[in-house]
């Protein structure tokens, strides 16, 4: 969080030559970078021939674009009218790629009138709401990443998933029976046997899962508020976080569920329960590695939801989102019709 954040001055600059555009004393540097095998020392040192190079900074998550950063505006010219679109022979022969580049304001973290984050469970006051920091360890984190990383991905709007033991239709929010897809794979077993640590979980039935489903989202990519479907599964939901944090806010409307347009689904952030304005609201900081369950109050009439950011304040602290946060999701499937105490939020008592 602390490197400089820099953007060209205009949309139309990638040209230098058709688009003229105001000066800069930073530099975007494409075809340049540890990814290419040149350092950012070796950089500053053939860039620094055009004068004081404050700094070197990663462009981007590529490793082959970079930012370098003058005193003066005339060096950057200087190096600019040198190197832009030709080999250059002290970096390796590569041909770079160069603009200008101006220094941009820290996109906004959250709205001024943001909830107070919890760091523990207990601090939300919401009844069946439990987290477990830590739940897996790091190794045991890059185990389960690589483990679903060596199986195919189903790509939505804004987000991949995996479906294991029932696919989840996110048209109708629901899982067909039917359709089995086998049991859950060898890679969670670990993961299953140690959810018997979370608290106050004595119906054993509810504790044989059956349905896994593997979110990979982007930086900037959340889901909409929603409450799984009751009729759908069970009452416990298992969330474990990897590879990222995030902030999971939860909802609770007076009126009952808040529901999406039809044919809108969780992956989208079409609609605007906002504009709900009587609502309960809280928020907890879910940290890599977690495990957060879903239970009673919290499964049934609470609806969770991650908010659509790059950049998470959680209290005084600024928090950017990692390049991919994976989160698994353990239920049941239920099978017959949901009798719970919260009507108001349940489908199959509607």
């Amino acid at each position: 969080m602390g490197l400089p954040r820099f953007g060209p001055p205009s949309s139309n600059c990638d040209d230098t030559k058709s688009n003229p555009i105001i000066s800069s004393p930073n530099l975007f540097v494409a075809n340049c970078g540890p990814a290419v095998g040149l350092s950012h020392h070796t950089i500053a040192s053939v860039f620094g021939t055009f004068g004081h190079v404050r700094g070197v900074f990663p462009a981007d998550d590529t490793g082959a674009r970079v930012i370098v950063c003058y005193d003066e505006e005339s060096s950057a010219a200087a190096a600019l009218a040198a190197f832009h679109g030709r080999p250059c022979r002290d970096l390796a022969g590569r041909t770079l790629h160069i603009r200008y580049s101006v220094l941009r304001p820290l996109p906004t973290a959250i709205d001024s009138d943001s909830v107070q984050v919890c760091l523990s469970a207990s601090e939300t006051n919401i009844p069946g709401l439990y987290l477990i920091p830590n739940f897996v360890t790091p190794s045991e984190e890059q185990e389960l990443l690589a483990a679903v990383d060596a199986r195919p991905w189903i790509r939505l709007a804004k987000r991949r998933v995996q479906h294991h033991g029932y696919p989840f239709c996110y048209q109708t929010r629901n899982v067909n029976t039917k359709q089995h897809l086998g049991e859950l794979p060898s890679f969670v077993a670990p993961v299953l046997e140690r959810i018997s640590s979370f608290p106050d979980l004595n119906d054993a039935e509810n504790l044989s899962l059956d349905q896994l489903t593997v979110n990979e989202y982007p930086p900037g990519v959340g889901l909409s508020p929603h409450i799984d479907t009751h009729s759908a599964f069970e009452g416990l939901i298992f969330s474990l976080s990897l590879a990222g944090p995030c902030i999971m806010e939860f909802r609770r409307y007076a009126q009952g569920a808040w529901f999406p347009k039809p044919g809108s689904s969780v992956d989208t952030d079409v609609d605007n329960p906002d504009n709900c304005s009587n609502f309960s609201r809280k928020a907890i900081y879910l940290p890599p590695r977690s495990m957060l369950l879903l239970s009673g109050e919290a499964r049934n009439a609470w609806h969770h939801y991650i908010p659509h950011h790059k950049i998470d304040k959680v209290n005084d602290t600024v928090i950017k989102r990692s390049s991919r946060r994976v989160s698994f999701t353990l239920r049941k499937v239920r099978t017959g019709p949901c009798q719970c105490q919260f009507p108001q939020y349940c489908d199959s008592q509607r």
